[in-house]
């Protein structure tokens, strides 16, 4: 019998009551491993009127009572990090040791916001006008939402939690209904950790639970990662309904090779960013884009060697450079996209749709592909391909390299790699994307900074994590006091003014 998954509603697992599920597979066989309850509304508004609830008594806590819950959660994780490590390898399929750097980035947001007592200091000034200071405070939103993706299962949960919750928040995340097991457990390790039940929520759902939690007065504030076309659509939805929305959506990461470049660095570089997790990533390089055919051709020699000795195999094998796609669906995806890029003409240098994995022919397994000489604009120069696909558009200069991403629709992240300063402090300050990584292939910013992408990779004024996630997570007042002493000065009709 194939075991059913719960959702997290005050402080325990409770079951779907909606009659919907969904198939949680094991991609490294392609058998359902278990089904997860979809929520409809009514369970979905009792979680958030539960959240509701509980959000006033953790709101009253002061920050740094808060932060030991974090601090204290921080540490059970740790404890559990193998445990976790291979539950998110069995129902994702990215390996072991690749899971762990999931939670680990995870958690190093959570070790951010245990700063919060800091973070939430407001500013002061004496006397701003004769007897008069000024101080403000920032405070809680009071229930808010994430919505996050299957392919980070643990790290984006808690990027959007933690800030949350320290800022006195409540939290009702809808994580992926592909691997859900993840969420559910850091819910409760969260509750081991001393935060009061109903705080954190976990509704597992579809387009429903979706709907109701962007319509929802209640809900103040709504986190999303996912495809551009939904977070257009949450980033629209949320706000006119009112509510706070931060929004990451598709992204085609290019990496520019100068020709002073070192190339076994810069080849190295490529195949980890572009083949980690089976390329399941929003920040992984799709796009390698050499500086004259001279860089083009040296390169191309040192990646195809690279690309067809990539080792695939089980989630489990921690010897493995990835696992197998996320769902079948996944993997047909990833094929079709391979077979347009052939019809439009660029030059297929490694297929890797025909590889399969003794033992596990069922599972849902795609080798390396690398692509040579794509049209930009070309759709698989466009698109997100989401897989282990690496296109190579050559650039005949500097100029025609930087506007390859400056003029792409989406602008999460790019790199440069060259061993001239100049040329790495021209492309930082003029490229059109959010972040940039100098001989840095994946330019994920560490925790205390803040993560987000341009134009279509993004829709919200504020990013993840970092100091951005504070303001958005609270809502400023500014009081201004006097305290006069019994002189009477009559009324004033004049708007008060600095002098």
């Amino acid at each position: 019998m194939i075991p059913e998954l719960t959702h997290f509603i005050h402080g325990r697992r409770v079951p779907g009551t909606s009659g919907d599920f969904g198939d949680v597979f094991d991609p490294n066989t392609g058998a359902v491993q278990a089904r997860v309850p979809l929520a409809g509304r009514a369970e979905t508004e009792a979680a958030i009127a539960d959240a509701e609830e509980a959000q006033l008594e953790w709101a009253a806590w002061n920050p740094q009572r808060r932060a030991r819950v974090l601090l204290r959660f921080l540490d059970l994780a740790q404890r559990e990090m193998d445990s976790l490590a291979r539950l998110l390898a069995s129902e994702h399929g990215k390996t072991i040791p690749d899971a762990k750097g999931d939670i680990q980035r995870g958690l190093e947001v959570v070790e951010f916001a245990a700063g919060v007592p800091h973070l939430l200091k407001g500013e002061f000034t004496d006397a701003a006008g004769t007897g008069i200071d000024v101080h403000s405070l920032r405070q809680p939103l009071g229930v808010v939402a994430g919505i996050t993706p299957f392919n980070f299962p643990a790290m984006i949960p808690l990027w959007k939690a933690a800030p949350a919750l320290a800022c006195g928040n409540a939290f009702v995340l809808k994580p992926s209904e592909r691997d859900p097991s993840v969420p559910l457990r850091l819910a409760e390790l969260f509750i081991e950790a001393g935060l009061p039940a109903g705080v954190l929520n976990v509704v597992n759902g579809g387009k429903e639970a979706v709907d109701t939690l962007l319509t929802d007065p209640r809900i103040a504030a709504v986190g999303f990662v996912g495809s551009t076309p939904i977070a257009e659509y949450i980033y629209s939805t949320a706000a006119a309904h009112g509510k706070r929305a931060q929004c990451f959506g598709g992204a085609k990461n290019h990496m520019v090779i100068m020709p002073d470049a070192d190339l076994d660095q810069v080849a190295d570089a490529l195949i980890g960013a572009g083949y980690g997790s089976a390329g399941e990533r929003c920040m992984a390089i799709s796009v390698a884009v050499p500086v004259g055919e001279e860089t083009a051709e040296a390169l191309v020699e040192k990646l195809m060697p690279r690309v067809a000795a990539l080792r695939i195999g089980p989630s489990h094998d921690e010897t493995a450079d990835f696992g197998p796609l996320v769902t079948r669906d996944a993997l047909n995806r990833v094929r079709d996209y391979i077979q347009i890029g052939v019809d439009e003409g660029a030059k297929l240098l490694v297929d890797g749709r025909d590889f399969t994995l003794p033992g596990y022919e069922d599972g849902f397994f795609i080798g390396g592909s690398l692509f040579d000489h794509v049209k930009p604009g070309s759709r698989i120069h466009r698109e997100e391909i989401f897989g282990p696909v690496l296109s190579i558009v050559r650039a005949a200069n500097y100029e025609e390299a930087l506007r390859l991403p400056s003029e792409h629709e989406f602008g999460n992240g790019v790199a440069i790699f060259t061993r001239d300063g100049d040329t790495a402090r021209d492309f930082s300050r003029r490229v059109n994307t959010g972040m940039v990584g100098v001989n840095v292939p994946i330019p994920v910013p560490i925790a205390y900074h803040t993560f987000g992408g341009w134009k279509r990779s993004g829709f919200g004024d504020l990013n993840q994590h970092g100091p951005d996630s504070i303001r958005f997570y609270t809502k400023t007042k500014t009081v201004t006091s006097r305290w006069p002493s019994g002189v009477k000065e009559g009324a004033s009709f004049v708007i008060p003014t600095m002098s």
